[in-house]
């Protein structure tokens, strides 16, 4: 009884007709055979022929080599009475990191031939509808429609926000009769308001800065020499006795202000060569004058102890910068130094300095000299049209300066001129 189940139980084995077996077909790549398609949404019927077209030409790698079929760049298409088939652009994305085969199975051999095939997934338009553009959707009407979802599908919230904007919508047609009026009350309050050119040029006229011409090509040009010192003043200055003085600190001993390390250094510098520049140590002296005159003047202005203060100074010089720099109250001979004056004083004296320093200067060193905050310096080159940054390479070559210059900011005067734009103020 036992002997009788166990062979029940046994598995039938196969015979050699029912074994399957698989094996690719032999034939050339390269020869054409079966495509796949898929149609994702219109199915056409199955008498439906579709042709294959050649898209474009694939040049191979080398001479003898030949492009597979399945890699083929190729379109398929056909059509019905009232649709066209076509591949889509998803053909070439469906087909990234899949193969795919068709198979041919033999009954009487038993072997299932397989051949690769490419994937074509199909789209379709409907004949009638090429010739048709959409229909144009005003702003309006996808308001409207916005509107007529939220209220029907939108939550609480939604629906209260639709219907405070409906509230809140302005009507036009009540604005018709009342258009022309509000023009014409704009136009005549607008007529007065200066054009932008004007604007820009009243403002230009009031900038805290010396005489200056905007279309100038060279640095030098944009705020010329005798705009910062008048003529008469210039050949007041003498160098004779900064020629004839024996050494460094002699010549620092004549200087108006005698504490200023921005001057003294570059009067060192102005005496390194054989034959050093007049024009040069002729600015270094007003510069140092103008120093020792902010000084003198920062509380009462008496031109008796100017005189005497700035003792080295040609009276011509001390007349101009008091006629300049100051103001006289009305009705009296008093002079008297306002904010405006001083900023004047201050921006005519570093546009020397750019003139001296080859129109990059370190304004720290300024900061230090007036007991200013560099900040406030910096700001003061800036109005005269100044950018505050690092020399470039090229900027450290024309000035003859070391590499570890570069790394302390200057104020550099470029052309074409630029002044800074206004602020605007952020609405609270």
């Amino acid at each position: 009884m036992a002997a009788a189940t166990t062979s029940k139980k046994r598995k039938r084995d196969l015979d050699d007709t029912q074994r399957v077996s698989f094996a690719l077909l032999d034939q050339p790549v390269t020869q054409l055979g079966p495509v796949l398609a898929n149609f994702p949404s219109v199915k056409p019927t199955k008498s439906t022929s579709f042709k294959c077209y050649k898209t474009q030409t694939q040049k191979p790698k080398t001479d003898n080599e030949e492009v597979p079929f399945v890699e083929m760049p190729m379109l398929i298409a056909g059509e019905t009475e009232a649709v066209d088939f076509y591949s889509s652009e998803e053909t070439r994305r469906g087909s990234l990191g899949s193969r795919y085969f068709v198979g041919v199975h033999n009954k009487r051999t038993g072997i299932t031939t397989l051949r690769a095939a490419p994937l074509h997934i199909l789209t379709h338009e409907v004949k009638a509808l090429k010739g048709l553009e959409p229909a144009a959707v005003s702003t309006l009407q996808r308001l409207e429609a916005r509107a007529a979802l939220g209220e029907t599908f939108g939550t609480k919230k939604a629906k209260l926000a639709i219907r405070a904007q409906e509230r809140n919508k302005v009507d036009v047609s009540a604005m018709e009769g009342v258009a022309d009026h509000l023009q014409e009350s704009i136009l005549k309050n607008t007529s007065t308001l200066p054009s932008k050119e004007e604007a820009k040029a009243n403002a230009d006229s009031t900038r805290l800065v010396p005489q200056y011409d905007i279309d100038a090509l060279n640095p030098c040009d944009i705020y010329p020499l005798h705009n910062l010192i008048p003529k008469p003043e210039w050949k007041a200055l003498s160098t004779s006795a900064y020629m004839d003085a024996g050494d460094g600190a002699g010549r620092v001993a004549l200087l108006p202000y005698k504490r200023s390390n921005w001057i003294n250094d570059h009067l060192g510098l102005a005496f390194v060569s054989p034959s050093p520049n007049k024009a040069t140590i002729k600015m270094l002296i007003y510069i140092s004058a103008m120093i020792a005159f902010h000084k003198a003047t920062f509380k009462d202005i008496d031109k008796t102890t100017i005189q005497q203060k700035l003792s080295m100074v040609p009276s011509v010089v001390i007349d101009g910068l008091l006629s300049r720099f100051t103001e006289t109250v009305r009705g009296s001979m008093e002079a008297k130094k306002t904010s405006e004056k001083m900023t004047m004083l201050l921006t005519h004296m570093f546009a020397l300095c750019l003139h001296v320093d080859d129109f990059a200067t370190d304004t720290s060193v300024l900061a230090a000299d007036l007991s200013m905050e560099p900040a406030k310096v910096n700001t003061l080159f800036k109005s005269l049209g100044c950018n505050v940054n690092k020399l470039t390479q090229s900027d450290l070559k024309r000035l003859g300066l070391p590499d570890s210059a570069g790394e302390v900011k200057r104020a550099i005067l470029k052309t074409p001129l630029e002044f800074p734009k206004p602020r605007m103020r952020r609405r609270t």
